[in-house]
């Protein structure tokens, strides 16, 4: 496999530290509100990523933390934990916050096929590690106390800005919010370790440190949750493009001054969604959600199908019109399989050399969209019917697109039979709320929507038209 490299920023030949085993950490949500469609979008290609090193025969460590605990509304260690803000919001403690959108994060995962990592670490059970790796970042003379406060020094480093010869004002376009000075700082670049009771006296959750009542900054957990987990040799580290900067540069930063060596070989970044309104962020407000996608009548597949037709290492823009498309294709996909008998054995000779073309693809710095082209090449080639299911659920274990369950849905409607009148009746609402959706008269669509929920017909939208049935 070949795989792009945000560290040496060229696409390289990926091998593991230990052979056929991958150390994968993935940077967790800050689970102070809903994940938006655009943070998803990293996950559904980290997920990508883990399936297809698991289906190239390598077996995968990955780990991913939860920040419920010192992520500031300012990646330049400034302004509110974005924690307390959620509780605040929502009249909340900070750990019924976190346990709510813990829950509601892996709810939309399991939605979108995500699969779970093997290990998940929320930051307020690591409060000792955290505490154990600043004493000794203290002690190897890479850190200093000031304001009540304990700073990483970033002077001691040969190359701070180890993504890229960049400077500080370039790599700031990935920071989320504003930066503003800190006067403990020695250095501009320098960054929070612990903060003490010296600093956000309305912060809910203070433990006790060799340095004060306080709490851990945002960058050193994922170095000590990963270091703990997974040794003193990462693989691969995964996270959306904006954690480059500052995060990944900080835990990099920590984790070799900490180690005395390199630390993670290859890190894999995914870059932003935007709308019209440029990247989809929660600041903005208004963003959108899985449970929103499906309101509107969408199989949260459908969106999972747009994020893989398009490249991760590309910005991808979203639009209802771009999901319409995607919901077209899905639909026809699965129809088309449906179509395929299910008789006869698979003949693996035929089927070998599009196993090779999907590895290749995959293998291609993770090319899902010219996966997807073999994909369509199996349904178009001269192969058996058996042959063409079975390397569909092949490629599927990759993919996570639930092909050939959407396909035995189109092969077998549920439900009770109607006279044609009702029959009628139902597909003349359908159709009205289709042309509702299409003049983007949401209200008009959603209120026919729950008249028809009212009488238990059951709806899956795609852009031609809809699968129905009745309940009961």
């Amino acid at each position: 496999m070949e795989l792009y490299n945000t560290l040496t920023q060229k696409k390289e030949e990926f091998v593991p530290h230990t052979p056929g085993q991958v150390k994968m950490y993935t940077c967790g949500p800050t689970v102070y509100h809903y994940a938006h469609i655009g943070n998803l979008r990293s996950y559904i290609m980290e997920d990508v990523l883990e399936k297809y090193l698991r289906w190239a025969g390598y077996r995968v460590d990955r780990v991913m933390n939860i920040t419920d605990v010192g992520h500031l509304s300012s990646d330049a260690d400034t302004g509110e934990d974005k924690m307390l803000a959620g509780a605040k919001r929502e009249h909340k403690t900070v750990l019924e916050i976190a346990k709510f959108y813990t829950d509601a994060f892996f709810a939309d995962c399991e939605k979108l096929h995500i699969r779970k990592p093997d290990t998940v670490v929320p930051a307020t059970t690591r409060i000792p590690d955290f505490i154990h790796m600043v004493e000794a970042l203290l002690e190897k003379g890479y850190a200093y106390e000031a304001g009540g406060n304990v700073y990483f020094d970033t002077s001691k480093l040969e190359n701070y800005y180890v993504f890229g010869n960049q400077s500080g004002e370039d790599l700031a376009v990935g920071v989320r919010d504003s930066v503003e000075e800190d006067q403990n700082k020695r250095n501009k670049t320098d960054f929070v370790l612990w903060f003490t009771k010296s600093k956000f006296e309305d912060q809910e959750l203070k433990w006790q440190s060799p340095w004060g009542l306080g709490y851990p900054g945002w960058h050193i957990e994922c170095s000590a949750i990963s270091v703990k987990e997974l040794g003193e040799y990462l693989d691969i580290h995964c996270g959306g493009i904006d954690n480059a900067f500052p995060h990944h540069t900080n835990e990099i930063a920590q984790s070799e001054a900490y180690l005395g060596h390199p630390w993670c070989k290859y890190w894999f970044h995914v870059l932003h969604l935007n709308d019209a309104r440029g990247k989809m962020s929660k600041s903005k407000g208004g963003f959108l959600t899985v449970s929103l996608l499906e309101e509107k009548g969408y199989n949260p597949l459908v969106y999972r199908l747009f994020c893989l037709q398009s490249h991760y290492r590309k910005p991808l823009t979203f639009s209802f019109d771009s999901l319409d498309n995607a919901a077209q294709a899905y639909q026809k996909l699965a129809q088309r399989i449906a179509a395929l008998s299910k008789e006869g054995q698979p003949d693996e000779t035929a089927m070998k050399p599009y196993r090779e073309q999907f590895a290749a693809a995959l293998g291609n710095d993770l090319n899902t969209s010219l996966g997807l082209t073999v994909l369509y090449d199996v349904l178009k080639a001269d192969l058996s019917d058996a042959s063409k299911r079975a390397l569909i659920g092949d490629f599927d274990q990759v993919l996570s697109l639930g092909l050939l369950e959407a396909a035995e849905r189109q092969a077998k409607p549920a439900g009770k039979e109607l006279s044609p009148e009702e029959t009628a009746e139902i597909e003349a609402l359908i159709q009205k709320r289709a042309e509702a959706r299409k003049a983007k008269d949401w209200a008009t669509a959603d209120a026919i929507r729950d008249e028809l929920a009212a009488r238990h017909v059951v709806m899956k939208d795609t852009a031609n038209g809809v699968e129905w049935h009745v309940e009961g």
